[in-house]
C-alpha cells in the first residue's frame, strides 16, 4: 500500500542525519513566531514512538487552524532543499547539475562569458569524473546558446568539435545503458528463476555473456563506469553457473577499481559501501563466508568525517562478520561478537536509519533466541514492534513480526500468539503477496506439536516434501536468506537444537574457499 505524503516526511525526518538537520536549523533561523511547519518537525523529530495520527493530532492541537496537508508539503520541500543544499559539496552530481542550473540562470541574465566559462568549467569536471549525463546536457546548452547568440567569433571547424563531442558523450551514454540493461536482466533471472542447475540453464545465459562481452570490447576499458558494470556482471553470471572462484576473483577486481578511482566516490563513500555490501550479500546467498572476510575488511577501511556515516560502517561490518556465525548456529560466537560492538555500534543505536536499526534488532534478536534467551530476544525485538507505525513500510517488518512469533512460541503465550497471527494474515490479504513460508509458520505456530517422537517423525515426514520445495525455490529463498526457518521447524519437530540443524546445513561448500 503506498504511503501517505505525512507518512514518508515522518520516514524522511527519522532518516535525517545530524549534519542534514544542523543545516535544516540553521537554514529556518530563529523567528519570533514558531512557523506551523517548525513546530510539525519539531513533533516529529522528538516523537519518534509517535504513530503518525498521533503526530498529526498533537500538531492540530497545537495549531487547530493549520492547514495540515499544506504545512506537510511545505516541509517536505524545505527538507528536500536543505538536502540537497548538503549534497552539492559532497558529490560530484550535485555539484554538477547545479553548476549547469548556475549556467541557465547567467545566460538568462545575459551574462554570456559568465554562462560560458561555467559551462567549460563543467564540461572538464564532468569528463574528470567521467559524468556523461552532465557533460551532454553542458554540450547541448553550449550548442543552443551559441546558436541564439548567432555563433559569435566561432570558426566552423570549433563547431565540428563541439558537435562531435556531444555525439560522442550520446555514445558513451547509450552504451552504458546498454550494458546496465544487460545487468538487469540477468539480476531478474536470478531474482525469479534463481541459480542455474543445469547446462540446460546455463546455456539459456549464454545469449547475455555473449552480448555483454561484445559490448565490453567497443567500450574503452579505461572508463570506470563500464569497468564496474563488467565485474559486477561477471561476478553475477559466474555464481549464478556455479564458478565461485572466479565470481570471487571477479569481486577483488572491481574492488581494486573502486581503490583505484577514489577521485569518483562521494562523500562520504555511500556508493561503494553499497557495492561492497551488494558484493558480501551474494557471497553470504553462496554461503563463501571465507570469501566474505576480504570484503568485511574493506569496509572498516573506509574513512570518512560523518559521525552517522561511520556509524553506518560499523553497523554494517558487524552485520557480516555476524551472518557466517549466525548462518552456520554459532551462537556463542555471535554473542562474543555482539559484546565486542556493545560500545561503537550498540550504544549509538539512535545515529542509524529506522531501517538499519530493524535490521539490527532483528539479527540480535536471533542471536538471543538461539541462546535460549527468549526474553531478552522478546524485549530487544519489541523496540520495533511497538513502535510498528513508525517501521511498518520497511520489507523487514514482517519477517520481525514472524521472529517475534517464534520468540512467543517459546515463551508460550498462546494467546498473544493468536492474536499475532491474526494481524499479520490481515497484512498478507491487504498486501495481496507474500511467501509460501509465511503462510507455513502461521499454520505451523497455531498447532499443538505432537506429544511423541513417533508422531512428531511423522509429521516431519509429511512436511518435508513442503520444507525442500521452499528451500529450492528462488522467491522463498529471498526471505530464507535473512533467516533458515525452515531449519526451526526442522528443529521443532526432530527436538534438536536449532544450532545443530544450521550447523549441518551451512557446512562449507567445496569450490568456495578463496582463490589463491
Amino acid at each position: 500500500m503506498k504511503k501517505t505524503r505525512f507518512e514518508s516526511l515522518v520516514q524522511m525526518i527519522h532518516s535525517m542525519s545530524l549534519p542534514e538537520k544542523k543545516t535544516f536549523r540553521q537554514m529556518v533561523g530563529r523567528k519570533k513566531a514558531l512557523p506551523d511547519y517548525l513546530i510539525l518537525y519539531d513533533l516529529i523529530e522528538k516523537g519518534s514512538e509517535d504513530t503518525p495520527a498521533a503526530l498529526r493530532q498533537a500538531f492540530l492541537s497545537k495549531r487547530p487552524s493549520a492547514a495540515f496537508d499544506t504545512t506537510v508539503k511545505y516541509l517536505f520541500e524545505i527538507l528536500l532543499d536543505t538536502m540537497l543544499e548538503l549534497r552539492k559539496n559532497q558529490d560530484s552530481f550535485f555539484y554538477l547539475f547545479n553548476k549547469i542550473l548556475k549556467a541557465r540562470v547567467l545566460f538568462e541574465k545575459s551574462l554570456f562569458d559568465e554562462c560560458f566559462d561555467t559551462l567549460n568549467n563543467v564540461m572538464a569536471q564532468a569528463e574528470r569524473y567521467e559524468n556523461y549525463h552532465a557533460l551532454l546536457l553542458a554540450n547541448r546548452l553550449e550548442l543552443d546558446y551559441l546558436l541564439a547568440l548567432n555563433f559569435p567569433n566561432l570558426k566552423e571547424q570549433e563547431l565540428l568539435k563541439k558537435q562531435f563531442r556531444l555525439t560522442e558523450s550520446m555514445k558513451y551514454i547509450r552504451k552504458i545503458n546498454e550494458q546496465s540493461s544487460l545487468y538487469e536482466i540477468l539480476k531478474h533471472r536470478v531474482v525469479y528463476k534463481g541459480y542455474a542447475r543445469s547446462q540446460k540453464e546455463k546455456n539459456e545465459l549464454n545469449d547475455l555473456i555473449y552480448s555483454e562481452l561484445s559490448l565490453v570490447a567497443s567500450l574503452s576499458p579505461e572508463n570506470f563506469e563500464v569497468s564496474k558494470l563488467h565485474q559486477l556482471f561477471q561476478s553475477n553470471y559466474l555464481i549464478s553457473v556455479g564458478d565461485f572462484k572466479s565470481a570471487l576473483r571477479s569481486y577483488y577486481e572491481l574492488n581494486n577499481l573502486f581503490e583505484a578511482n577514489k577521485h569518483l566516490w562521494s562523500n562520504p563513500p555511500v556508493y561503494y559501501l553499497y557495492t561492497l555490501e551488494g558484493v558480501l550479500e551474494s557471497l553470504r546467498s553462496i554461503h563463501n563466508y571465507e570469501g566474505m572476510r576480504y570484503f568485511t575488511d574493506q569496509l572498516m577501511k573506509i574513512e570518512s568525517h560523518s559521525a552517522d556515516f561511520r556509524t553506518l560502517l560499523t553497523c554494517v561490518a558487524f552485520l557480516y562478520q555476524l551472518f557466517p556465525l549466525l548462518d552456520r548456529g554459532n551462537f556463542a560466537a555471535c554473542d562474543s561478537l555482539m559484546d565486542q560492538y556493545r560500545e561503537k555500534l550498540y550504544d549509538k543505536f539512535q545515529m542509524l536509519s529506522h531501517s538499519r536499526q530493524a535490521e539490527l534488532c532483528l539479527y540480535t534478536s536471533l542471536v538471543l533466541f538461539g541462546n535460549g534467551k527468549y526474553q531478552q530476544a522478546h524485549r530487544f525485538l519489541s523496540q520495533i514492534i511497538v513502535r510498528g507505525k513508525s517501521f511498518y513500510y520497511l520489507p523487514l517488518y514482517r519477517t520481525i513480526r514472524l521472529v517475534n512469533l517464534m520468540i512467543l512460541y517459546k515463551l508460550g503465550d498462546g494467546e498473544l500468539i493468536r492474536y499475532e497471527i491474526r494481524s499479520i494474515r490481515r497484512d498478507l490479504v491487504a498486501s495481496e503477496k507474500g511467501y509460501k513460508i509465511e503462510h507455513f509458520m502461521l499454520k505451523f505456530l497455531i498447532k499443538q506439536l505432537p506429544d511423541t517422537k513417533r508422531k512428531r517423525e511423522k509429521l516431519y515426514e509429511k512436511y518435508l516434501p513442503a520444507l525442500l520445495d521452499m528451500q529450492q525455490d528462488p522467491f522463498e529463498m529471498q526471505l530464507l536468506r535473512i533467516f533458515d526457518f525452515t531449519a526451526w521447524i526442522e528443529a521443532m519437530l526432530k527436538q534438536q537444537p536449532l544450532a545443530t540443524i544450521l550447523r549441518e546445513r551451512h557446512a562449507p561448500i567445496a569450490g568456495t574457499e578463496n582463490p589463491g
